[in-house]
């Protein structure tokens, strides 16, 4: 058998600067090798186990475990040495104490002929894990809103891949243990947890790669956890303020003849754009960004070379300057491929990479895959593309599609020279990043960036929204849970489709519930809602007073609350706190906030509880002890005790708020707001009137 050097380095660097307390390689009661660490802060020490030894790599030949008792081990005030001389390979683990975090490391002087490495790592019975990824559940992203599903936050009974699926397509190797430490796999070649689904009591961990690395954080809180994290893969980027507005879009945008109610079109810009601005206008429905999606553009696909179509969008730019007039920043959505010309050139210039397909109805003949190692590449991308738009007043960008087009084999090299198996993961940050150098570029820090897939690094660059989010009430409830998940792994300037992206038919309820939901996320972006509005809803009733009021309600609360929220990035930035925060973050000593998922924090003052079933008007919820707790809605302000569960009243405009007693926060009387809301969308704006004094 080929005799191959491996070297398992496990590097700690722990809070203080002492040494682990004592530790140990022993065989199990089944034989096999576990190696028991006790870092800092771990309720349970740490064991590195697996079915068959401690870990193991794989080449082509087969699995090499190492499951023998070391044949030398030392240890010393700041570091352990073990070795083993097996027939099959000298192994090396080194253990080694710093400042910060612990790291661990397994390589080998034969990387050519190594594919994967893997190891185990114990838990307790009732240990809960979460993050890795923001969908609810592995595999197709419907199975995140199937009928009855169960699973929520925690992730134990669960398995995952480590590779970026479209459309929940925020992943990150950082999952969060309540045995105080978080794990955090480095690179970016594709892995698998399973979190004691195939063995109990036991996370077994594998990534392919000739050498494999993860760090390590504990404390004796989570949330310090994953501050470390989230400094560590970013530090977040900082949206500006108008970012924190309401938005609106529609998935596809057509030039009529006629508004929705029958009222002839003269606008010189395009008719559903103009009508969606008018009306909120009217109905006093705040709107700080207006985003268009695809197409938008010439030719194939409605996104030829980045030229406006001016059937769909006449005189577009002096569109962009009469949003700019309202102050609405106007959004455009683009994908990492060209087509038309621009994919000609892209070929013959070798700037592109085969694409995947077909897939998402993308044909590879008729589309290019730029390939973001390639830096010439990235500037002809910038300066025929992107940049010609942001010049136009273009305010930022939606970056969709970088995880479905992929290729994801070995045999596909990009231009750093690695392969497409070990990119795959990577691209959608390359992306991202290509994009914020021309944002910065053009309009220095006055940007936004909004961003379907992303990996560890992406929140340097770029904000968030969950992707293609099925419409059912299940919808909504995967919407909650992805907030909350990305929370924990990095991603805290997050978003949703609100109302969901077309699967499934769009429920008055629903929409509601996530309307209310919605303005507790930092990002408030409302559509495609099936291109229509509450105005004019394709279900009864097709005027729908009572959603607007509830839309007219929300979008005021999230402007108000727009300087909250952009501190709390700030506070992201800095400290690496999300700005939603699951319970458990900010009380984990009290089992309740682990098991109401529904309820978060929204920063240190505001906790919301969301609703996502059709049919209940009322809700239980918990309140954190050693708080006192205002409820928002009560006309008196009532002030509840923390440390309890409660039930409170949830008709279709009601989401539970409360705030901390003292805090400087003021929603002021919301159920007058309401009431408000509804008195205006009783009387229909007269569109003909509103576009004569508009133009």
């Amino acid at each position: 058998m080929k005799k191959y050097l491996v070297i398992f380095t496990v590097l700690l660097l722990a809070y203080s600067c002492q040494p682990p307390r004592h530790g140990q390689t022993f065989l199990n009661e089944d034989g096999n090798l576990s190696i028991q660490l006790e870092f800092e802060n771990l309720s349970n020490p740490l064991i590195i186990s697996g079915d068959q030894g401690a870990f193991y790599f794989e080449t082509k030949n087969g699995r090499n475990w190492i499951n023998e008792l070391p044949d030398q081990q030392t240890w010393t005030d700041s570091s352990y040495l073990a070795k083993w001389n097996l027939e099959e390979a000298e192994v090396q683990l080194l253990v080694e104490v710093n400042a910060d975090s612990y790291h661990l490391s397994m390589n080998s002087d034969a990387e050519e002929d190594i594919l994967k490495w893997g190891l185990g790592l114990n838990a307790s019975d009732d240990e809960y894990f979460t993050g890795l990824f923001e969908r609810t559940v592995d595999g197709n992203q419907t199975e995140s809103w199937k009928e009855g599903i169960q699973t929520a936050m925690n992730l134990r009974g669960e398995a995952v891949d480590m590779l970026i699926k479209p459309t929940l397509s925020l992943y990150t190797p950082f999952y969060l243990s309540s045995n105080n430490y978080g794990m955090l796999v480095e690179g970016t070649w594709p892995g698998h947890y399973d979190f004691c689904k195939t063995t109990p009591n036991l996370v077994s961990i594998e990534f392919e790669g000739p050498s494999f690395s993860a760090t390590f954080y504990t404390a004796d809180n989570p949330a310090a956890i994953v501050q470390q994290h989230s400094l560590n893969a970013g530090p977040v980027l900082v949206p500006p303020k108008w970012v924190f507005e309401p938005w609106r879009w529609r998935d596809n945008h057509v030039h009529e003849e006629q508004y929705y109610d029958g009222t002839s079109v003269s606008s010189p810009y395009n008719s559903q754009l103009v009508e969606d601005i008018l009306m909120m206008e009217a109905y006093d429905i705040p709107c700080g960004v207006y985003w268009v999606d695809r197409p938008w553009a010439k030719g194939v696909y409605g996104y030829a070379d980045f030229e406006w179509d001016p059937e769909r969008f006449p005189n577009a730019e002096g569109m962009i300057d009469w949003l700019g007039e309202r102050d609405v920043k106007f959004m455009l959505w683009i994908a990492p491929w060209v087509v038309g010309d621009m994919q000609k050139v892209a070929n013959e210039r070798g700037y592109s990479i085969p694409i995947k397909g077909p897939a998402g109805g993308i044909d590879p003949d008729t589309a290019a895959l730029i390939d973001f190692t390639n830096p010439e590449a990235c500037k002809w991308w910038q300066e025929n593309g992107i940049e010609k738009l942001l010049k136009q007043g273009v305010a930022g960008f939606k970056l969709d599609r970088s995880e479905e087009l992929v290729p994801e084999t070995r045999d596909v090299y990009f231009a750093d020279g690695r392969t497409a198996r070990e990119v795959r993961n990577d691209y959608p940050v390359l992306y991202a990043k290509t994009v914020n150098e021309s944002a910065q570029k053009i309009h220095g820090n006055d940007f936004a960036l909004l961003t379907r897939a992303g990996y560890t690094g992406s929140s340097q660059y770029t904000s968030f929204w969950g992707g293609d989010i099925g419409s059912p009430q299940e919808g909504l409830r995967a919407a909650i849970i992805a907030l909350l998940r990305s929370s924990v792994i990095g991603f805290p300037v997050w978003g949703s489709d609100i109302g969901g992206y077309w699967q499934g038919e769009l429920d008055r309820e629903v929409f509601a519930r996530w309307l209310a939901f919605g303005a507790f996320n930092p990002i408030m972006e409302v559509g495609p809602t099936e291109d229509v509005a509450p105005w004019n809803m394709n279900s009864e009733p097709g005027y729908d007073e009572e959603l607007i009021a509830i839309w007219r309600l929300y979008a005021k609360i999230h402007s108000q609350l727009a300087d909250y929220s952009y501190n709390l990035a700030l506070e992201a930035n800095e400290t690496g706190m999300p700005m939603a925060r699951p319970l458990f973050l900010q009380f984990p000593e009290q089992q309740e906030a682990w098991d109401d998922w529904q309820t978060f924090m929204y920063g240190d003052d505001i906790l919301v509880s969301a609703l996502w079933e059709k049919g209940k008007t009322s809700h239980r919820l918990f309140l954190p002890e050693g708080v006192k707790w205002v409820d928002v809605w009560s006309v008196d302000k009532e002030v509840y005790e923390g440390g309890r569960w409660i039930e409170v009243e949830t008709p279709l405009h009601k989401i539970p708020i409360f705030t901390r007693e003292g805090a400087d926060v003021n929603l002021g009387d919301i159920q007058q707001l309401y009431n408000e809301s509804l008195a205006i969308a009783k009387e229909k704006p007269d569109l003909s009137a509103l576009e004569k004094n508009a133009f």
